[in-house]
């Protein structure tokens, strides 16, 4: 008992790190740990590290419980909590040289190589800059505050130099950093690494000496991490290197690596945004089922599907990704993207959790999807003072957090904590003023986003490659056809959306099950939302509003600039509750966000007006 308690010290000992907030930048953590909690052990608990709050007294099987319980205390919690999910993973595609991919917030907290060598000899004693020890800390505490219990720490789009001993000597100090906050460390492993650092001449995950080689490799790692969490690994799509380049499976690919990390109780998180290797020319939406599966119950048990919450990309609004209902007899992951790719980057105010929670309820998660076994989130954290790069961003950090650990928590609840924690505004008026008009800013910040850009099931009409912005009449000839806009809203003379029926269009609609299947392809009882997704519809149809679809197009994206400009209203109302630096940085980002809501507004109804004379 005597170790066990100098152990809580140590641990708890960290929980005074200086720099969380700073100059109003911080993140939601405020003030210090109080002072007159009492700690508990009980072996008697399950062990998944969930706790148990009376009054002041925290109550856990697991030290790291305890450490969750105490901030739950923090929030106000009382109770019995235990997460929903083993996993529950931030995914940072970050690059060795330190920029980010989809990062909107300066370049990343954990590398910063600007150095490049050339010949893999030279790759093998490079000299990598030093971390940010207190920033990275700050980062651990952030993250165990609500919940997040590992952390990919690199690109999907992998570097084969990550697996070089210089790079994985890096990884170490950061697990180190890390285990204090229970955060267990990944990495993004490129496929045909043994062959991409001219080590064999191939990587077929079936040849005996590539099987050695990652077997090799895993046991150099662990020999300095011992509880290394394992691979994320991005295979056969978008050019990226796979079992396919061997005439291999996915479930080959995946199973070798599994193989080799099996030993050390490590994981391989294979991902299932797949699309234009095996079935080019199909619909995108439907690539990843028609790829795995035929493949469920092939994969081993430490085998884990990521897929995206979406069957396409990220959109502002998807269907659930019916990969979700194909593959019952193999563990799943879901991906969220924190990140706001597609939602005006870090500089429109867009809360996610509404968005991830009509995703939960579709698939059921928390409920039967008992093959869901961990959630990922795709980091939206760089070297900006704020962290986040729009001081509201950060309210999605916290939100998938606390969703990974409880996902029957309502978008309301996450965000009143948040805003309490963050700002100190009190929610629990129903004035329109102060805490409240915050909060219905935050609420209503999705759907206003929907609105002004894509609406009705309207998809991926981006400027081409960087995603912000409206391009709904892009094509580019030297790129396949499914990269371009003009390509997913199908816009003609007589109509407008994608026909993804049974009779007449791609068949997605039969990858759901039912009752989703037959929902989604009747035109007359799909929910509007995702009408031009699922259907190509005339412009004179009429909706259940009365307006015909081009009509109901334009009230959307009028209601949608509406929205911001009442935003700009609610945060000018808030300007004495908040203080001066954070109020002015985020009254120009509701500014720019304006501006960019009205360009969506005339760029597209101009467009598609084009096709309703």
């Amino acid at each position: 008992m005597k170790i066990r308690q100098l152990a809580l010290i140590l641990l708890f000992g960290l929980l005074a790190l200086p720099g969380l907030c700073e100059d109003g930048h911080g993140l939601w953590l405020r003030g210090q740990m109080p002072s007159d909690i009492t700690l508990r052990i009980d072996s008697t608990m399950p062990d998944d590290d969930g706790y148990r709050i009376s009054g002041r007294t925290v109550t856990a099987r697991t030290q790291m419980g305890l450490l969750y319980g105490r901030y739950a205390l923090m929030r106000g919690e009382q109770g019995e909590s235990h997460p929903a999910f083993g996993l529950r993973i931030l995914n940072h595609w970050d690059n060795p040289d330190g920029s980010i991919e989809r990062g909107y917030a300066g370049k990343s907290i954990f590398w910063n190589e600007t150095t490049r060598q050339q010949d893999n000899k030279s790759l093998k004693d490079e000299k990598l800059s030093p971390l940010d020890v207190e920033r990275i800390r700050a980062y651990g505490e952030a993250c165990a505050s609500i919940g997040i219990n590992g952390t990919v720490l690199n690109n999907v789009n992998a570097s084969p130099r990550m697996l070089t001993r210089p790079y994985i000597n890096k990884v170490k100090d950061i697990a180190d950093l890390l285990r204090p906050w229970g955060l267990r460390v990944y990495i993004s492993v490129n496929f045909g690494s043994p062959k991409a650092l001219g080590e064999l001449s191939t990587a077929d995950p079936l040849n005996p000496g590539v099987k050695r080689w990652w077997q090799q490799k895993a046991k150099e790692i662990y020999k300095l991490i011992p509880d290394f969490g394992g691979f994320l690994v991005k295979a056969n799509s978008e050019g990226q290197p796979g079992p396919f380049d061997y005439g291999r499976t996915h479930a080959d690919g995946a199973n070798m690596l599994a193989d080799a990390l099996k030993p050390y109780g490590g994981i391989v998180m294979w991902r299932s945004f797949v699309y234009g290797a095996k079935h080019k020319g199909e619909d995108r939406v439907k690539q990843a089922v028609s790829e795995f599966a035929e493949l469920d119950g092939q994969f081993r048990d430490n085998v884990i599907l990521q897929s995206k919450n979406g069957p396409l990309d990220f959109q502002p609004r998807e269907p659930y990704a019916p990969i979700f209902d194909n593959m019952k007899q193999t563990k799943q992951m879901a991906e969220l993207q924190i990140t706001q790719e597609y939602l005006g980057h870090s500089t429109h105010l867009v809360y996610l959790a509404p968005m991830w929670k009509e995703f939960f309820q579709q698939v059921e998660i928390g409920n039967t999807a008992k093959h869901i076994v961990g959630i990922a989130g795709v980091a939206n954290i760089g070297l900006d003072t704020n962290w986040c790069g729009h001081h509201f961003a950060q309210a999605n950090w916290y939100a998938f957090g606390r969703l990974a650990w409880n996902p029957t928590l309502t978008s309301r609840q996450i965000a009143e904590e948040w805003l309490a924690q963050t700002f100190s505004l009190n929610t629990s008026t129903k004035e329109e003023a102060g805490g409240e008009a915050v909060l219905s800013m935050m609420l209503r910040s999705r759907e206003a986003c929907v609105d002004y850009m894509m609406p009705l099931g309207l998809h991926h009409i981006f400027k081409f490659d960087h995603h912000y912005g409206p391009e709904p009449d892009g094509f580019k000839p030297q790129y396949p056809i499914e990269w371009c806009p003009v390509y997913y809203h199908q816009a003609d003379s007589l109509g407008i959306g994608f026909d993804r029926t049974k009779a007449t269009g791609s068949g997605a609609s039969q990858q759901y099950r039912e009752p989703y299947a037959s929902l989604y392809d009747d035109v007359n009882t799909c929910p509007e939302n995702l009408l031009l997704w699922f259907h190509h519809v005339p412009w004179t149809r009429r909706l259940s509003s009365g307006r015909t679809v081009m009509e109901e197009m334009e009230y959307h994206y009028g209601r949608g600039v509406k929205e911001v400009e009442d935003f700009i209203d609610i945060w000018q109302k808030a300007k004495s509750d908040i203080d001066e630096q954070r109020w002015k940085e985020v009254d120009k980002k509701l500014h720019e966000q304006l501006e960019n809501a009205r360009e969506w507004q005339n760029v597209c109804t101009t467009y598609f007006r084009s096709f309703t004379r």
